[in-house]
């Protein structure tokens, strides 16, 4: 204590010497006494100026970040009985704490029950009020799959604080001490406290290295091992749907965050603390040991379920004819005066406030339309209809590494889209991209995988065969063949495999159409043709089309494990000398599995091998239009990813256009109906008739000025119409000009998505811009027709027509 009294006193007297010194250079600098007055005025006033402005200048101490990440709500806004508690509310509390005292002395090894968590007011309101039963109008929500699927798109999962409690308390900081002793004086050089900063960052550096490496090396050795250090310990909640009522065979679990449902022996789940409906709240009793595979879900008997009010869904287990036989009379004599007295308290009213879900809620189903869940090694983004543009309503990424920086492959869902697309798989490592079709494009296409959308490039594309007529259901293709599946086709073929050799001329773009690749050999497989024999049914034949050689390979016998085989050599039908070629034995070597039953003549290979040559013209025909048919569908394909249009049904007024266009054209025609009946029977006199003393007939000058004020108040009412239109018009102008500038200065990071909604709000904007400019004209043009119509209507009226007559 003498120690610091020193160091005090020491301070404070070099504070006594530092104001001396500043006492002596300003008398130093001292000016004359008129000028130090003035001075002192002036100073007062922009003492008193620079005050004024500081009091209007307000800031906000923001509170301590809570716990949670809260949504913010108006509780202003909220009702009453979000705010405070009914007196029914705060005795239902009250038989609350009575009855977690009770448990927790009967039970002391057990947890706190759960029963009443704060609400949005910060205000305790029983778990059982928080429900409220409610129908809703949308069949989708009667089911629990879809109900589940809908509430789990709304709710975020949000891991806790603490694991093994569901409500965190926050511990009040004790404020600093407003009067406290100074630190002494740090005379240590800044340099060297430099030095040391960095060296210390160096190894926290390195500290932090070591550590996130020891933390992966942990985590995989936990995945691999399975270990849970809290398994059995976690808190959680989720539906218990019990049998019985709707149809419902057996009880099943439903978890709120995946809309999952698992059956009483999943081994997910542990044990069940407690239970609670609209109408009562039950504690288990049972032994959990066994998870909850031999738990009894009958919540009337008080043995395995302790319930906390009388009013229980089913009624309590009655006692036997012999137990009932062994009461005391004389307790049913003491006890009879208690019967009257009624020991029942039902559950009060729940305190919030009906479920109103309108149409556009219930199809944006996530919050803003868009979720985002992050797993270990993969994130989940979830979209609502029709928000992108695209039709991309799923999004599915996995990674290689924890920290979700390597991406593995990504799996796209869509719907509503005018392709028919539903799924693309994209494989970051490979580069494979795999789009599936639902039936109905205009190709078949189900399946198209593919590396790059240049034709002539590894790619893979499978179809309906039900929905083409040559029944082909796969094609492969590599920058050297072609190979086709078919089924279900009159000729049985089943399988057609083209391999091309290098062209031969070099052109800019090379395609099947313009620079067709030469073909070098052609295998085609069939199906058994079971009206054929096995000998003269073919089941592979091969054109070798630059050696001139055709193989044909028929069907094995039942009871054979050989076939027979045939090779044509194909000659043209005339020489070099122009002398007609004749078939000769040479000319076709076969194999014969039985050679002794069917001696083929010369003029038999003749005719088959003019019907080969035939069908080699027919076979390269069809693999060049199969290739003319790759590059159709990939020119298709990149026009409906650059267009990506949605189809919207006839019945979405909202968001079908022509529906919209025609509906708004139908009001605005009824509306203009409406005006020209309200005008026709508009009395456009009778607020400057009112003017005038009733019953008083008018006089030539009265009539004149009556005339002069109905054509002023129009003409006023024209220009304010003609004002109006202009106002929006420069708004419109000003807000896209606005937009414009924002693009210039954000187009370099902005992405598609961005681009898109700016190119879509131009349009608009133009739309809207363009319809101002034209109902601005039009009403220039009509203006003075109708100022001119009014004042033939007002000669014309039979109350002034006599008068003005006489005045003319």
């Amino acid at each position: 204590m003498e120690v610091l009294k020193e160091k005090v006193e020491e301070e404070e007297a070099a504070e006594r010497e530092e104001a001396a010194e500043q006492a002596e250079r300003g008398e130093k600098t001292m000016r004359p006494m008129e000028v130090r007055r003035e001075e002192i005025t002036m100073s007062q006033e922009v003492l008193r100026d620079l005050e004024k402005k500081l009091s209007e200048i307000e800031v906000s101490i923001p509170e301590k970040a809570s716990t949670f990440t809260e949504d913010p709500v108006d509780i202003s806004k909220l009702p009453l009985s979000y705010q405070s508690n009914t007196p029914k509310e705060e005795h239902l509390l009250q038989v609350a704490d009575n009855f977690s005292r009770q448990y927790s002395h009967l039970c002391p090894d057990r947890v706190p029950l759960f029963l009443h968590p704060l609400n949005e007011c910060k205000v305790p309101k029983f778990v059982s009020t928080t429900i409220r039963p409610t129908l809703m109008p949308y069949p989708e929500l009667y089911s629990w799959d879809t109900c589940a699927q809908f509430v789990s798109d709304f709710l975020s999962m949000v891991p806790l604080p603490d694991p093994l409690k569901p409500t965190v308390q926050e511990e009040e900081k004790v404020p600093p001490k407003k009067y406290a002793v100074k630190p002494p004086r740090d005379l240590s050089s800044r340099f060297e406290q430099e030095q040391e900063m960095k060296r210390q960052e160096a190894i926290k550096a390195e500290e932090e290295e070591k550590r996130l490496k020891q933390e992966e090396e942990r985590l995989m050795e936990e995945e691999n091992a399975k270990t849970d250090p809290l398994h059995g310990l976690r808190v959680h909640s989720w539906v218990l749907v019990l049998a019985g009522k709707r149809e419902v065979p057996e009880s099943f679990f439903i978890d709120p965050f995946t809309a999952r449902s698992y059956s009483m022996d999943d081994d997910h789940f542990l044990g069940i603390e407690s239970l609670w409906n609209h109408k009562n709240y039950w504690v288990n009793m049972q032994d959990c040991w066994n998870c909850c595979k031999d738990l009894v879900f009958d919540l009337g008997d008080p043995v395995r379920w302790e319930h906390m009010l009388l009013d229980t869904d089913k009624p309590l287990l009655s006692l036997t004819e012999g137990d009932d036989s062994e009461t005391n009379d004389d307790d049913d004599v003491e006890n009879l005066g208690r019967e009257d007295e009624d020991k029942s308290f039902d559950m009060p009213r729940s305190w919030v406030e009906q479920i109103e879900i309108s149409p556009e809620v219930f199809e944006t189903r996530c919050p803003n339309g868009k979720k985002v869940i992050q797993y270990k090694r993969a994130k989940l983004e979830k979209w609502a209809l029709y928000v992108n543009n695209n039709g991309l309503v799923c999004r599915l990424t996995a990674y290689e590494d924890l920290e979700c920086t390597k991406t593995l492959e990504v799996k796209e869902w869509f719907q509503n889209r005018e392709d028919v697309l539903e799924l693309r798989h994209v494989n970051k490592i490979t580069g494979l991209i795999t789009d599936y079709f639902k039936p109905g494009h205009p190709q078949a296409l189900r399946v198209h995988s593919y590396t790059s959308m240049q034709p002539e490039m590894d790619r893979v594309m499978e179809f309906y065969e039900t929905a083409r007529v040559d029944g082909l259901i796969k094609r492969e293709e590599t920058p050297k063949t072609m190979t086709e599946y078919y089924r279900g086709r009159p000729d049985f073929l089943s399988y057609r495999h083209v391999s091309f050799g290098p062209r031969v001329k070099k052109t800019a773009l090379n395609s099947a159409e313009s620079n067709p690749r030469p073909m070098v050999k052609i295998t085609e497989r069939f199906f058994r043709n079971p009206e054929k024999p096995a000998d003269e049914d073919v089941a592979e034949r091969v054109f070798m089309l630059l050696d001139e050689r055709i193989q044909l390979r028929y069907h094995c016998r039942e009871d054979h494990i050989t076939a027979s085989k045939r090779e044509f050599l194909r000659h043209t039908e005339v020489d070099s000398k122009g002398n007609k070629v004749i078939m000769t034995p040479d000319m076709c070597i076969s194999f014969e599995v039985e050679p002794m039953e069917h001696t083929k003549k010369l003029l038999y290979h003749y005719e088959a091998m003019m019907k080969l040559k035939d069908e080699e013209k027919l076979s390269r025909h069809q693999a060049w239009e199969s290739e003319l048919e790759v590059l159709e569908i990939l020119k298709l394909r990149e026009e409906e990813e650059e267009a990506h249009a949605l189809t919207i049904s006839i019945y979405d007024t909202k968001r079908n256009e022509k529906s919209k266009e025609y509906r708004e054209a139908m009001e605005r025609v009824m509306h203009e109906e409406h005006l020209q009946q309200m005008e026709a029977q508009l009395d456009y006199l009778a607020p400057f008739l009112a003017q005038l003393p009733p019953g008083e007939k008018l006089i030539r000058w009265q009539a004149v000025r009556l005339k002069d004020e109905c054509l002023s108040d129009f003409k006023q009412r024209l220009i304010d119409k003609a004002n109006l239109i202009q106002a929006r018009f420069e708004k419109e102008t000003q807000e896209l000009q606005k937009k414009q500038q924002w693009y210039q200065e954000n187009q370099v990071t902005l992405t598609p998505e961005d681009e898109d909604l700016y190119l879509s709000y131009c349009s608009q904007a133009m739309f809207r811009i363009r319809i101002l400019e034209q109902r601005l004209n039009r009403h220039k043009e009509l203006a003075p027709l109708k100022y001119l119509a009014l004042e033939e209507k007002l000669y014309k009226d039979p109350r002034l027509v006599e008068i003005l007559k006489v005045f003319d």
